[in-house]
Order: C-alpha cells, then structure tokens, then sequence
C-alpha cells in the first residue's frame, strides 16, 4: 500500500493543522448527477451489483477525481451494506428506494441477528476499497464510512424508508430495552466493519447518522449518541504512522453539536440549517466543522454558487479546522458544471483570504 500522501489538506484539516486552501469533498460525489456513473450503473445492471463488484465501485469512486479537483475520495458503496450482511436481504426499486426482504418484526428476529465478518460477508467492500487505495496512488486521501447504529436500526425495523418511523419509535417507547439490544449488536457490526476499511486502507472513517434529527433530545442522546460514541471509543485512531480521524454527521442535529464533539471524534458534520459561525462558537476547538452549503444552491447561477461558498468561508471565518462540504449529498438533477464552479471557487477563494491560505 503507498503510505506517500501528495494532498493531505483534508487530513490536516480534520485535525485543525494549518492548510492552503480549504479542503472540499461533497457527500455523494459519486452519484446519479454524473453521466458517466449513470453509464457505469447501466452496465452493471443494478445498484447492488455496482456496489458489490469491486472493480465496478472503485470506477465509480475515481469518476469525481478526473472531473474536479477535490481534496478526497469517498469509497463508492452503501449505508445499507451491514444490516444486508445480517441477512435482512437488501435490494432497490426503481423509485422506491432500500427494501428489506426480512426486517426486524420481533425479539426474536433481533436476538438472531449475528455481527458479520467484514472479510467474508462484506469481503467486496474490503477488496474495493483496497483496490481504490491502489488506483489512487497517494493523490488524495479515502474516507470510508458507515451508517449510525439508530439509522441502520430504523430501516431494519421499518424494512425500508419511512414517513412516520412509527415501528421503530414504537419499539423505543414501548420496548427500550429491545431496541437497545439491537442498537448495541450493530454498533459492535459498524465498530468491526469500520476498522475493516481501515485495515484495508481507509484513511478516514465517517458516521452517517441520517435519522438521528427525527429524535426527542433525550431520546437522542440514549438511542443514537451513546453509540456514536461506543463506536468512535471502538476504532482504530492510527494507521500507517498516522492518525485516522473521525468524522461524524448527523443530519438534524444541530442541537447536538457539543454532544457530538463530546465523543473523542474529530471533526462534526454540519448541515445547512447551522450557521457555521455560530456552530464554531459553539464546539470551539474541540473538533473540526465540515460542512455546510446548501445542497440546492447548485441549482444555482454560477456567480451565486460563488458567492454561497464565499459566505460559507466567511461564516467559518479564519483558521485551521475547516471541511468544505455540502449539508447534505448532491442532488442526482445537478449540473456537473455547476459543481466544477464550487470546487473552484472553494479553492481560489479560501486560498486568497489571507497570506499562507487559511493557516
């Protein structure tokens, strides 16, 4: 594996050192917005078998890097990929979204539910991102990630997308001490999964908490935070002589943010309903900030695109700590161009604010 590492802006970032310009990777980077992963799906002929074909994911992986300049590539693969490696049988409709073939109906559906081996039941996973490692040759760093324990939790209890999310919160109030068995089995599968890709070669972990923003603010410190937490106490923090951070991001919870830079991570995901100024203020230099242009203002004129990430800059304001990022992942209806114009602006404008960049 080459350990030599020509941009390594994001890993300085991610531990508040002093970069040139602002780092910036956009969640779903690789997706439907691109005509060449459009193409990449048709050949594979489904989603799963995009994912769970190694050499096919790590296509799809590179696609962003020969189009824009980002500062890291993100594996290509699914939340959903542990809870399908747990036998609830995944696959994806054409408009539909996940389904799961055998979700989580009784104490006994759980009390089944066994943590897979990530080099037998999620070996394609590992192999890809092995093989992304050796493709991108130490030009950028990789991000490896997974699904919060509470958001895998609620699609394996709902069997799929929710509205309401009426089963899961009926299994939190009326059988807390249920949910919390299932919750602890799948951190413990995230935790394993997780240092699996950092054996493999990822250099950064992320924690996707997607629902965590439908909760009660108790209920989400007991049923999502604490296993944020046990995850983040769990993983690996240093390979290849260096230090692995720690991304997490739930989507909603800017509420939470000092609860979230309470866990040891390094660096908290902020979504666009956060002022980033405020969201610093708040977290102070316990952990960096990624984030947090609106997904939407890609729809945008070019010039406006500038302008929005110029004032995202300017509400971080000035030194080390900061991840350019979307609050949420790119649109599939986005213009490619209009992306180009962000990456851009994000570098030119970070790197002319002051002498040395934002250092």
């Amino acid at each position: 594996m080459n350990a030599v590492l020509h941009n390594d802006r994001l890993l300085r970032a991610l531990l508040r050192q002093p970069v040139d310009v602002t780092p910036i990777w956009l969640m779903r980077q690789a997706g439907r917005y691109l005509p060449e992963y459009r193409t990449a799906r048709a050949r594979a002929g489904s989603f799963m078998a995009l994912c769970q074909t190694p050499e096919r994911a790590c296509e799809v992986t590179l696609q962003p890097l020969v189009r824009f300049p980002l500062d890291a590539a993100i594996l290509f693969s699914d939340i959903l990929t542990v809870p399908d490696a747990m036998g609830l049988g995944l696959s994806f409709s054409e408009g539909e979204g996940p389904q799961f073939a055998r979700p989580l109906r009784s104490a006994a559906d759980i009390a089944r539910l066994a943590v897979p081996d990530p080099e037998v039941e999620l070996r394609y996973v590992l192999d890809a991102v092995r093989l992304i490692r050796r493709e991108l040759a130490g030009r950028v760093p990789l991000i490896g990630f997974a699904g919060s324990p509470w958001t895998l939790a609620t699609y394996m209890v709902e069997g799929g997308s929710s509205k309401d999310y009426a089963r899961i919160k009926a299994l939190l109030y009326d059988q807390p001490s249920l949910l919390h068995r299932l919750l602890n089995v799948v951190a413990q599968a995230v935790t394993i999964y997780l240092n699996g890709q950092i054996a493999a070669g990822a250099q950064v972990a992320m924690v996707f908490d997607t629902w965590g923003g439908i909760l009660a603010p108790r209920a989400y410190r007991e049923f999502s935070l604490a296993y944020l937490a046990q995850i983040v106490a769990g993983l690996t923090r240093e390979a290849e002589q260096r230090r692995v951070p720690i991304i997490l991001f739930t989507k909603g919870g800017g509420a939470w943010l000092e609860d979230l830079a309470a866990t040891g991570c390094d660096a908290v995901g902020v979504d666009w309903t956060v002022d980033l100024g405020e969201a610093r203020q708040r977290v102070g230099a316990r952990v960096a900030l990624q984030g947090n242009l609106d997904p939407a203002a890609l729809y945008a004129a070019p010039e406006r695109i500038r302008e929005q990430a110029a004032q995202v800059l300017t509400d971080f304001g000035a030194g080390p700590g900061h991840i350019f990022n979307l609050g949420h992942g790119v649109q599939p209806g986005v213009d490619p161009d209009r992306v180009a114009t962000l990456v851009a602006a994000v570098h030119e404008l970070s790197g002319s604010r002051l002498p040395g960049g934002n250092a």
